[in-house]
């Protein structure tokens, strides 16, 4: 009966998907390109029996929102993150950029970007305040009695969504180009916010992938850990960079509980297999249309204040590093990530030269 507990876990990571992926509609990117993204990574975990799958990832989408203005910035931001990463995974740098800043640089700005999704969770509770703030109460309230994510996002947003559809009846439409079933060339563009929004990206992505990839290589149990972080970075920025010309959304690494099933690799393609036919038939943005973009506001507050904020800080403060990790977590909860990752080498490898110390 493997194959069944295989299914079960594709599946509650699917339920833990679907909420990020009405954010992505919320954000203008096209749902129907998106499905060649899962059907690319599950082709390539299947070849190379990698266990690390991608999904919808709310700090990428979050940061992608926050940083561009439009649909064309959004993807070609994403378009540019994506050829940092292609070249971080090919030259295989991606574990030595870490080894060089130093884990607690890393898990400074990976802190400050807790800090940023809570700041766009109380942005979008603020902009739409009764399924904002319900959403932000009904995940507080779910993960102090559960401390189980997958519980706090699908009673959150199908709560706060309900009150929306029933006290204010609410009805989304979306735009054409979202809900689409065809192909829309989406030309990138090139200015100095796009190019600090993949510069971010790519520098989010970098410790998103060594810490969610090895998070879930550890679920596993299997010894050494048998996530590949050059073909999850190379997996995922090949993914991204066609799907963001045709106006797609991102899938990114995620601590995905499929790690934990009997076959892994199984659960895992049969996760992404599940995503992409939700995607083709249409199902998502039918669910999209009651699901206000603020319903989403709950998870990201607890997300970057309960789980990726006290675990990074906690990281960041150890050792002699510690002062530079908590500039670095500021600039970044302030500016964006790669202004923190900056501050971080700057203070650390610069200002020594130049006899001076933080």
């Amino acid at each position: 009966m493997h194959w069944l507990a295989d299914l079960l876990a594709a599946i509650g990571v699917v339920l833990n998907g679907i909420p990020q992926g009405i954010m992505a509609m919320a954000l203008g990117f096209a749902i129907f390109p998106t499905m060649f993204s899962f059907i690319f990574a599950s082709a390539v975990n299947g070849v190379f029996g990698a266990v690390a799958p991608l999904s919808f990832q709310a700090e990428s989408l979050a940061l992608t929102g926050n940083l561009g203005r439009n649909l064309r910035e959004r993807t070609s931001i994403i378009l540019g993150g994506s050829v940092i990463m292609l070249l971080i995974g090919i030259t295989g740098t991606l574990t030595k950029i870490v080894d060089i800043l130093g884990n607690n640089i890393m898990a400074g700005m990976m802190a400050g970007v807790g800090i940023m999704l809570a700041k766009i969770a109380v942005g979008m509770a603020k902009q739409e305040r009764l399924t904002g703030w319900m959403s932000v109460a009904l995940a507080a309230a779910t993960y102090l009695m559960t401390k189980d994510l997958v519980w706090t996002i699908v009673v959150s947003v199908v709560g706060s969504s309900l009150a929306a559809v029933f006290i204010e009846h609410y009805r989304a439409e979306l735009p054409e180009h979202v809900t689409a079933r065809r192909f829309v060339f989406t030309k990138p563009m090139l200015s100095v916010r796009v190019v600090r929004g993949a510069l971010s990206l790519a520098c989010l992505n970098i410790g998103a992938n060594i810490s969610y990839g090895l998070i879930t290589g550890q679920m596993t149990g299997i010894k050494p850990n048998p996530v590949n972080l050059n073909l999850l970075t190379i997996t995922q920025s090949i993914a991204d960079m066609g799907t963001s010309l045709l106006g797609g959304a991102p899938v990114e690494a995620i601590i995905s509980a499929t790690a934990s099933a009997p076959e892994p690799v199984v659960a895992g393609i049969m996760m992404m297999l599940i995503m992409a036919v939700i995607l083709a038939i249409g199902w998502l943005h039918k669910l999209g249309k009651y699901v206000p973009s603020a319903s989403i506001a709950g998870f990201l507050f607890i997300l970057g204040t309960a789980v990726i904020f006290p675990e990074n800080t906690a990281t960041a403060m150890q050792g002699s590093g510690a002062t530079v990790a908590a500039i670095t977590l500021v600039v970044t909860a302030v500016a964006d990530p790669f202004a923190g990752l900056m501050t971080g080498a700057v203070l650390k490898f610069v200002l020594p030269l130049l006899g001076l110390g933080v």
